[in-house]
């Protein structure tokens, strides 16, 4: 995948990193999909669809509430993951490989349409009306981004550091809690906000579990050649022992978005 306005268009491949995003990228706390449920969003009855889905995270840690779930991703790769994992956990979801913006689903099918820590790679104009085809006619899109915050941890402030060492196109390091919540404001007018949620909870980690984490990101293993990805691993791991004992903890801001369209 390659975006003008993402790494300076750098190449990145998911896919390549799905071996760690499927044991390490399994993060996001029990209370953010707690909040979404307490907002509607998973409930017995309604049809779920999860774009960029990856291994799968969101929906099966949505299923015990009930939703029947699709998720769907541009990685055969994570598409592959995804369902070994659904199947190992005897979860009934269904995966399809295929681009968010050109789904190839049934129109007016689903109640809920999710993107989580996806949206900013989705073609707007073109995933927008999608969307718009997808939906029923009372449906709900929910976007949800969660992002450290690195000025409030040294690890991870010079986790940052070593990222962009090995790849200093990447901007993936950039974030600060902020009052004014925009990074949600991404849909047209067509859609009427009907909840905004901005919160920060601390995620703890070991040395493992962070440095699989970091592997897993956009700025490592998607864009990095293997043998690199190792050094820095390997460095990574040495830095961590040298200015932490483990466990440890991160904090991050959880940011949910509802919307549904407007009446027209």
């Amino acid at each position: 995948m390659q975006k003008d306005d993402i790494d300076e268009g750098n190449d990145f491949d998911f896919g390549k990193t799905s071996l760690d995003y499927s044991k390490y990228r399994d993060i996001y706390p029990k209370s953010m999909y707690q909040k979404i449920f307490n907002l509607g969003i998973g409930h017995k009855g309604q049809k779920i669809l999860d774009l960029g889905t990856g291994t799968g995270v969101f929906p099966r840690a949505m299923y015990k509430y009930g939703g029947e779930f699709t998720g769907i991703d541009i990685s055969k790769e994570q598409i592959e993951y995804a369902k070994k994992l659904s199947e190992k956990q005897n979860m009934n979801i269904m995966y399809k490989f295929c681009s968010a913006e050109s789904t190839g689903l049934n129109s007016h099918e689903y109640d809920v349409i999710t993107a989580v820590q996806c949206f900013i790679y989705f073609d707007k104009l073109k995933i927008i009306p999608e969307i718009i085809r997808l939906l029923k006619k009372d449906g709900k899109m929910v976007i949800v981004w969660m992002g450290w915050l690195p000025f409030e941890s040294k690890i991870c402030e010079e986790t940052i550091k070593l990222v962009l060492k090995y790849n200093p196109k990447w901007i993936g390091g950039e974030n600060k809690n902020s009052d004014e919540d925009t990074s949600l404001d991404v849909l047209p007018k067509v859609f009427e906000t009907i909840e905004k949620i901005t919160y920060t909870e601390s995620l703890k980690f070991t040395y493992e579990t962070w440095a699989g984490r970091i592997r897993a990101c956009r700025g490592v293993s998607a864009s990095l050649p293997y043998d690199i990805v190792n050094k820095f691993n390997k460095e990574h791991l040495d830095l961590l022992k040298n200015i932490s004992k483990e466990p440890f903890e991160i904090p991050h801001e959880i940011k949910i978005g509802i919307y549904k369209l407007r009446d027209m």
